[in-house]
C-alpha cells in the first residue's frame, strides 16, 4: 500500500468535509450569530461531541484497531469476524445505556459543564432541551468509529474519511430550510446532529457487508478479545483525548465570561480544526493500522521508519499552517463568518482565540502522530501518565491566563499543553528505542525554517491592514484571500523545491 497515496485520499475526503464544515458554520453564523442561542447549542453539542472524540474516535479506536489487526494477521478470518460481532454487540448495549442516562441527567450535566448558565433560567433550560436531543449522537458516532476502524484495517480509507460530509449536509439543510419550523429556531440544529449521525452510520454498512464484516448480534461480554479492548480502552480515554477534556473544562471557565465567549472559542476552534483534521487526523488514521500491522509482524525497523515519515510530513505541512492561521486570522474569519448577525466585533474577539490556538497547532497534530506509536504496541500506561500531567498543566495555565487574556487565555493553555504532551510522547518513544530518527533531520529543519521565513514574509506584506478586511464586501474578501493564500502556497513550496525537497522523498509503502 502506498501510504502517501492513501494519505492524499484521506486528506482529500477530509478537505471536502472541512469545506462543507465552513459552509455549515457560515450558515449558522449568518442565521444565529454569536449570542445566547448559539452558546446554548454549542454547549449542548459539545457534550456528545466530546464523548464521541473520547470514546469513539479516541479511546475505542486506539484500543480496537491494534487488536483487530492482530486478529487479522495472526488468527484468521473466523476469529476476526467473531471479535467484530462481539465487540459491536457489547458496544451497542453500552451506548444505549449511556445515551439514556445522558438524556435523563441532562440538567445535572449542564450544571456541571456550564455552571455559569444557571444564572439565566431560559438559557439553562434551552441548553438542557438541546442536550437531550443531541445526546444519542454518541450512539451513532461510536458505531461509525467502529465501522471506520474495520474499514481502515482493510485499507478502505476513503469512505470513513467521507462520512463527516453527511453531518455537515444535515446541518446546512436543517439550518436553511427547517429552522423556521422550530421554536426557538436553534432547535433545528440539535435535530441536525441526530440526523447526521444516522446518515454517517448508514453509508458505511454496505461497505462492511462487502468485506464480510457486517456485525451480527452476539453479546459475549467475557470474550477474550472484548475484555482486551475494554482493558485498553479505559485508560486510553485520557491518553488520546486530553485536548477534548480541556475544551470541556474551558467551557466551564468560558461560561463565567461575557456572553459570546463560548461562541468565539467555538468558531476559532472550528477554524483550527481544519488543519488539525486535514493533517493530523488523516495522518493518524493512516498510521495506526499500519503501525499495528508492523508491530503484529514484529518489524521494528519498519515501525520506526513509519513514525519518522509521519513526523517529517507533519512538520512540513503543519508549521506553515500554524503560521498562516496566526497571520491571516482576520482575513480568514472575516471571509468565512462576517455576515448577517456575525459582526466585525465578533471577528475581532474570535481572532484573539484563533491566534492563541495557532501557537499550539503543531503540538496538537504531533500528538495524533506520536500517540499511535504507543497504542499500536498496546502500551497504554505511558501516554496516560503524560496525559494526566498535561491535563493538570492545562488547568494551571487556565488560572494563570484567564484573568488578563480572558477567552484567548483558555485557547493558549490548550495549545501550550499540547506542545508539552507531544514533547513527552516523543521522549517516551525515544527512551524505549521504539523510534530511532533517520539521518538528515538537521538539514531538514534548516531548509524548513528558510521556507517558513519566506512564507511569513509573503503573508505579512500581502495581507497587511486588518481594517480593510473588515470593510470589504464578501466577494472582495474571498477573491483577495484566495490570492494571498495562493501566493503563500507558491512561495512556500517553491522555496522547498529550490532547497531540494521532492515529492518522491516522502513516498512510503506498507504492507
Amino acid at each position: 500500500m502506498n501510504l502517501l497515496r492513501a494519505l492524499a485520499t484521506v486528506s482529500g475526503m477530509t478537505l471536502l468535509s472541512r469545506i462543507l464544515g465552513f459552509v455549515r458554520d457560515f450558515v449558522i453564523a449568518r442565521t444565529f450569530g454569536a449570542g445566547m442561542m448559539t452558546d446554548a447549542f454549542f454547549v449542548a453539542f459539545r457534550l456528545p461531541n466530546l464523548l464521541r472524540r473520547l470514546f469513539a474516535e479516541g479511546a475505542f479506536s486506539q484500543a480496537f484497531v491494534p487488536i483487530l489487526a492482530e486478529y487479522r494477521n495472526r488468527r484468521g478470518e473466523h476469529e476476526t469476524k467473531s471479535l467484530v460481532d462481539r465487540v459491536a454487540s457489547v458496544l451497542f448495549l453500552a451506548l444505549v445505556v449511556v445515551s439514556s442516562l445522558g438524556a435523563v441527567f441532562a440538567p445535572l450535566l449542564i450544571a456541571v459543564t456550564a455552571p455559569g448558565f444557571s444564572a439565566d433560567a431560559d438559557k439553562f433550560q434551552l441548553t438542557v432541551e438541546l442536550t437531550r436531543i443531541t445526546f444519542p449522537y454518541i450512539l451513532f458516532m461510536s458505531l461509525v468509529a467502529f465501522a471506520a476502524g474495520i474499514l481502515n484495517t482493510w485499507s478502505r480509507f476513503a469512505l470513513p474519511a467521507f462520512t463527516p460530509v453527511m453531518l455537515n449536509l444535515s446541518f446546512i439543510g436543517m439550518a436553511l430550510f427547517a429552522a423556521p419550523w422550530f421554536d426557538p429556531p436553534v432547535v433545528a440544529l440539535a435535530w441536525a446532529v441526530l440526523l447526521g449521525g444516522a446518515l454517517q452510520l448508514g453509508i458505511q454498512l454496505p461497505a462492511l457487508a462487502k468485506i464480510g464484516m457486517l456485525p451480527r448480534f452476539d453479546p459475549v461480554w467475557r470474550d477474550e478479545g472484548v475484555q482486551r479492548v475494554l482493558t485498553l480502552m479505559a485508560p486510553a480515554v485520557l491518553g488520546v483525548s486530553v485536548a477534548q477534556i480541556s475544551l470541556l473544562i474551558n467551557t466551564v471557565f468560558a461560561s463565567f465570561l461575557e456572553t459570546g465567549s463560548v461562541s468565539w472559542l467555538y468558531y476559532a476552534d472550528r477554524l483550527m480544526e481544519f488543519p488539525a483534521g486535514l493533517l493530523g487526523a488523516a495522518r493518524g488514521t493512516i498510521l495506526l493500522p499500519s503501525l499495528a500491522k508492523s508491530h503484529a509482524n514484529r518489524k521494528s525497523e519498519e515501525f520506526s521508519a513509519l513514525l519518522d515519515w509521519g513526523l517529517r510530513l507533519t512538520l512540513l505541512l503543519t508549521l506553515p499552517a500554524s503560521l498562516a492561521l496566526a497571520l491571516l486570522a482576520i482575513p480568514l474569519l472575516a471571509t468565512l463568518f462576517q455576515y448577517g448577525a456575525f459582526a466585525a466585533a465578533a471577528v475581532l474577539r474570535t481572532r484573539e482565540a484563533l491566534v492563541a490556538y495557532s501557537i499550539g497547532l503543531t503540538g496538537l497534530i504531533l500528538v495524533k502522530v506520536l500517540a499511535p506509536g504507543f497504542y499500536a504496541r498496546q502500551d497504554i500506561r505511558t501516554p496516560v501518565k503524560i496525559a494526566l500531567v498535561t491535563l493538570a498543566l492545562t488547568q494551571l495555565m487556565n488560572f494563570a491566563f484567564i484573568g488578563w487574556l480572558k477567552h484567548a487565555g483558555l485557547a493558549l493553555s490548550i495549545g501550550l499543553a499540547s506542545c508539552f504532551n507531544a514533547a513527552m510522547l516523543w521522549r517516551g518513544l525515544r527512551q524505549r528505542g521504539v523510534y530511532l530518527p533517520q539521518a538528515g533531520w538537521g538539514k531538514f529543519m534548516l531548509k524548513l525554517l528558510a521556507a517558513l521565513i519566506v512564507l511569513g514574509s509573503v503573508l505579512w506584506f500581502a495581507s497587511a491592514g486588518d481594517a480593510k478586511w473588515l470593510a470589504m464586501s464578501g466577494g472582495q474578501r474571498l477573491l483577495q484571500l484566495t490570492a494571498v493564500v495562493l501566493a503563500g502556497l507558491v512561495s512556500y513550496f517553491s522555496t522547498l523545491w529550490l532547497l531540494g525537497f521532492r515529492l518522491r522523498d516522502f513516498r512510503r509503502t506498507a504492507a
